[in-house]
C-alpha cells in the first residue's frame, strides 16, 4: 500500500527540511522526516526513522552523494519547488519559502533558484505598482498618512497578522494611516536589502497618489536594521524620501546584534518550534549572509565586503547614528518580569538582549540616542509577541497619533 498522503503543513515543512538537511549531509534525518510526514495526523505508529520500497532506495542513493555539498543542495532544492507548487494555500507556502530564504536566501539568489524572494512593496497580500495612476487604482482609499512596515528574518509581509491582529491594519482603522508592507529576501546582507529598500521608498513616495502629510516606518527585528541601512544609503544618494520621514519605530531590533544568530534559534521560533524546523539548527556555515549580519547588527557594505563572515572576532562595524530630524522610538521585550535577573536582561525577548533592542552600548559612539520617553519594554513576552501584543499596539497608537 502506498503511504498516506501528507498534510499540507507537514509536506511543506518537510520539503524545506529536505533541502537544508541535504546541505549538511544529514540524509538519515531527512529519511526520518519523510516517514514522519507520510503518517496520517494523529497516528500513534512507532517511527523508526527508515522508509521502505522506492523511498528507501532513493535515500540510500542520496546518502551516497551528499559528500558533494553544493551538488546535493542544488538537487534537493530542485525537489522543493514542485512540492510547494502543488498548493493553493498561499500563506502556508509563503511562510515556508520565507523561512527558506532567511536561511539560504543568498544561495538561492546566487544560484538563480526560482524560490528566491524578490523585494516588493505590498498591500492586502498583493504587490503594488510604483507608478502614480496604477498605485491610485490599487489603493483607492490611500490617504495622506503613509505607514510602511518591514518584517523580520525568515518572515514575510503577511505575518504581521498575528493572533487576529495586524498593527498596520489597526492603525489604519483607528488613526487613518495607509499601511504598505515590504516583502524582502531576509537571507541577503542587510546592506544589500538597505540599498534596494531605499530605492523602493523613493519610488513609492514619488508615486503616492495623495499629498503626503506624514510618513512613518515600523520595523520588526531585522526590518529595523534594513530601515537604518536604507536611511544611510538614502542620505548618501540624496534621495528625497528620507527627508520626508517623520516617525521611525523599532520593534525588537538587534541594533547591536543578537548572540543567537545561528539559524536554528530563529527558525525554530518563527515556525513554532515544530519538529520540522529543528534541522535548520544544523546548518553551520551554510547559514545566510543575513543571519551572520545579525551577530553584530551590520548595516553597511563596508562592514562585510572582503571579510570572512564566519570568522570569529570583535565588532568592527562602522557606527551609524539615528537619522536627524526623525522621531525614533524603540520597543524591547523581556521574557522575565520587571526588575528581573541579569540573565533575563541578557536574554531579552529570547533572541534580542534588552540593551541591543534599546540601542545601548558601552561605546558612546555606538549608542543610539533614543530619548527616555521614546523607549518602552514589554515584560513577559517574546520576540514574536511584539507583533500581536495589545500593550505594544497601545504604545504604537500613542506614538503615531
Amino acid at each position: 500500500m502506498p503511504p498516506s498522503p501528507p498534510t499540507k503543513s507537514a509536506d511543506l515543512r518537510g520539503a524545506a527540511r529536505l533541502a537544508t538537511d541535504a546541505t549538511a549531509g544529514l540524509t538519515s534525518l531527512v529519511e526520518a522526516m519523510h516517514e514522519r510526514i507520510a503518517r496520517l495526523p494523529g497516528s500513534n505508529a512507532t517511527l523508526d526513522g527508515r522508509t521502505n520500497g522506492i523511498s528507501g532506495l532513493v535515500y540510500k542513493t542520496i546518502r551516497g552523494v551528499t559528500h558533494v555539498v553544493g551538488g546535493s543542495l542544488e538537487a534537493l532544492l530542485g525537489w522543493v519547488a514542485p512540492a510547494l507548487g502543488r498548493y493553493s494555500d498561499g500563506r502556508e507556502r509563503d511562510a515556508i519559502v520565507s523561512a527558506l530564504n532567511g536561511v539560504l536566501g543568498d544561495y538561492l539568489v546566487a544560484s538563480g533558484n526560482p524560490l528566491a524572494t524578490t523585494m516588493e512593496l505590498r498591500h492586502g497580500g498583493a504587490p503594488l505598482p510604483l507608478e502614480r495612476d496604477a498605485l491610485a487604482a490599487a489603493l483607492p482609499a490611500a490617504g495622506g498618512k503613509l505607514l510602511v512596515l518591514l518584517h523580520g528574518l525568515c518572515m514575510n509581509d503577511q505575518q504581521w497578522q498575528r493572533n487576529g491582529h495586524d498593527h498596520g491594519e489597526a492603525l489604519a482603522r483607528e488613526l487613518g494611516w495607509t499601511p504598505v508592507y515590504l516583502r524582502y529576501n531576509s537571507g541577503l546582507h542587510v546592506s544589500i536589502n538597505g540599498h534596494a529598500f531605499a530605492q523602493q521608498m523613493e519610488s513609492l513616495v514619488d508615486a503616492w497618489p495623495q499629498p503626503l502629510q506624514r510618513l512613518a516606518i515600523v520595523g520588526h527585528s531585522m526590518g529595523g536594521l534594513v530601515t537604518r541601512s536604507a536611511l544611510h544609503h538614502a542620505a548618501q544618494a540624496g534621495q528625497r524620501w528620507a527627508g520626508r520621514l517623520d516617525d521611525l519605530v523599532f520593534l525588537g531590533t538587534p541594533h547591536h546584534g543578537a548572540p543567537l544568530e545561528r539559524a536554528g534559534h530563529w527558525v525554530d521560533l518563527v515556525l513554532g518550534a515544530t519538529p520540522y524546523a529543528a534541522p535548520f539548527a544544523r546548518l553551520g556555515k551554510v547559514r545566510s549572509a543575513g543571519i551572520t549580519d545579525l551577530r553584530h547588527g551590520l548595516l553597511l557594505d563596508e562592514d562585510w565586503v572582503g571579510r570572512d563572515r564566519f570568522a570569529r572576532g570583535g565588532d568592527r562595524r562602522q557606527p551609524v547614528p539615528l537619522p536627524e530630524g526623525v522621531r525614533a522610538f524603540a520597543v524591547a521585550a523581556s521574557l522575565g518580569a520587571q526588575g528581573g535577573t541579569v540573565k533575563e536582561k541578557l536574554l531579552g525577548d529570547g533572541l534580542v538582549p534588552l540593551d541591543s533592542a534599546l540601542g545601548r552600548h558601552a561605546d558612546p559612539a555606538r549608542t543610539l540616542a533614543f530619548p527616555v520617553d521614546r523607549q518602552w519594554i514589554g515584560y513577559g513576552m517574546n520576540h514574536l509577541d511584539l507583533l500581536g501584543n495589545a500593550e505594544v499596539y497601545a504604545r504604537l497608537k500613542e506614538w503615531l497619533t
